[in-house]
């Protein structure tokens, strides 16, 4: 696989700890996520492990495999599991796709802000069909609007963002699309900002607690108003 949050040498990004204080946002697209949970899971570019801490624990998940091909990364989720941050049933791979896929089937596979790093995303995506259980879905979260690509994109090895059509593109032949929604319309505002006028290659953790605290909350108001047709962020589950 090519991208560099998934090769097999060490994520350039240095986001991951900046981002983990954002708790409503987390909060937000893990409900959106959770009803396509269940049986074994797996957590491609697991990274810290945000999403295992956040859904591992859901009652209808029996095994939780994160997939983690940086050797830091990997260690601190060993750590985790060990300290009991992660669900007993966790369990820990360091590598790629590949080596993961003779573990399946798997009843949802997520890319939880994953997708972008990734070059040939189609043949990435075709690979985790071939993964996925009969019922099962595959789950992906990404950032939105090629049009918002900015030095913080550039920064952190993003390969691109996501329209509709293009993620609708990228999707499995032989699985049906079942959602397809922009989160975060408030949030929106923030990255037209920056991508106007600031143009910053990292946000600041005050911009990030501004956007958590105040931005999210009203998304999560506006965004079914809007029937999530505007947001910086995008959300697509297939089924099989």
């Amino acid at each position: 696989m090519e991208g560099s949050i998934l090769s097999q040498g060490d994520y350039v990004g240095t986001e991951l700890d900046l981002f983990s204080a954002a708790t409503t946002w987390k909060a937000y697209w893990s409900g959106e996520i959770a009803p396509f949970l269940r049986g074994r899971v797996l957590d491609v570019g697991a990274g810290l492990g945000a999403t295992a801490e956040i859904l591992g624990r859901h009652p209808a998940v029996t095994e939780w495999t994160c997939l983690e091909p940086d050797r830091g990364f990997a260690a601190a989720l060993a750590a985790k599991l060990a300290e009991g941050r992660l669900a007993p049933h966790t369990r820990i791979r360091r590598g790629t796709l590949a080596g993961a896929a003779a573990a399946g089937p798997y009843d949802a596979i997520l890319y939880v802000d994953v997708l972008e790093h990734i070059r040939e995303d189609r043949d990435e995506l075709a690979r985790a069909a071939a993964c996925l259980a009969p019922g099962g879905s595959l789950v992906v979260l990404a950032p939105a609007h090629p049009a918002l690509f900015s030095p913080f994109d550039a920064a952190i090895g993003h390969e691109r963002r996501y329209t509709r059509a293009s993620l609708r593109a990228a999707g499995p032949d032989g699985l049906a699309l079942t959602r397809l929604r922009y989160l975060d319309s408030v949030g929106l505002l923030a990255s037209l900002a920056n991508r106007a006028l600031l143009r910053q290659a990292m946000p600041t953790a005050g911009q990030i607690a501004v956007w958590d605290r105040l931005m999210v909350p009203l998304s999560r108001r506006i965004d079914p108003l809007l029937f999530h047709r505007a947001g910086k962020s995008i959300l697509a589950v297939w089924a099989r």
